[in-house]
């Protein structure tokens, strides 16, 4: 490790103003930036922490019936306070990493690093979510931009996530079991005007819809609507976890299980 100054604002005003410094970087839970500092991959001089700002943590459900969840919310608060409303995405927050890490990690700071295998991107996508910064509100079809990529623009704070809740839902993942990341992950999301899927942890961009399954589903929301689809393994993840076609096999074994629970 190595010197940096910390910044504890109490607001998204002054953590705003903080991150305007030259060489700040906004610090959520740290369960990705302080192993990325620990192995010298980024050296920001400030860290600004969202910890103390109260205002972007919470779960509740807004007027016109979306799930409204603050950036700063930790899995492990999703995972409870939204199991009577989004019974598929508290499943899914409950079940990412091991609880020390459902316990620091937040949303706000899961979507923002759009790691190719996180759970939440699946989640945002999956449901045509919105994410709310300090500046703008960016639906989740233009939010996702690539590996570790998104629209933010620097020094942009994720203050709230507005999820359609959908009438069936599930994510279901296949486990790397030392991280607990997603070899791939699927999100299926039913709703009255048709069905969502959205599969991470395979893809070479990153989170993605699948847009055959999404019409077959909607046709007919059912496991075996999904028999003889496939994805293509060409620009899939091909690494020492499993080759770009075994990803893509899963994808479809996945989406089945998704669409079984959800039913």
């Amino acid at each position: 490790m190595y010197n940096f100054d910390v910044v504890v604002p109490g607001s998204v005003a002054e953590a705003v103003a903080a991150l305007g410094e030259e060489d700040a970087q906004a610090l959520g839970g740290g369960q990705t930036l302080i192993p990325t500092l620990k192995q010298r991959l980024a050296s920001p001089s400030v860290l600004v922490s969202l910890s103390g700002i109260a205002e972007i943590k919470g779960v509740c459900k807004t007027d016109d019936g979306q799930l409204s969840v603050g950036g700063g919310t930790t899995h492990a608060t999703v995972a409870r306070e939204a199991a009577g409303t989004f019974a598929g995405l508290a499943g899914l927050a409950g079940h990412i990493g091991d609880p020390a890490v459902r316990n620091r990690g937040t949303i706000g700071g899961s979507l923002a690093n759009n790691d190719p295998s996180a759970c939440y991107p699946a989640a945002a996508l999956g449901t045509g979510a919105t994410i709310i910064t300090n500046a703008r509100e960016i639906a989740a079809d233009d939010f996702f931009q690539g590996m570790f990529t998104t629209d933010l623009e620097e020094g942009e704070i994720i203050t709230e996530v507005r999820f359609p809740v959908p009438e069936a839902s599930s994510y279901q993942k296949f486990e790397q079991p030392a991280s607990r990341f997603a070899l791939v992950g699927v999100f299926v999301a039913k709703f009255a005007d048709g069905v969502r899927v959205a599969v991470t942890g395979a893809s070479n961009d990153g989170v993605f819809r699948w847009d055959e399954a999404e019409a077959a589903l909607s046709a007919n929301f059912a496991p075996e609507a999904l028999d003889g689809l496939t994805v293509s393994g060409d620009d899939m993840i091909n690494d020492l976890h499993g080759t770009g076609a075994y990803r893509a096999h899963l994808v479809g074994v996945m989406a089945k299980r998704a669409v079984a629970a959800a039913s």
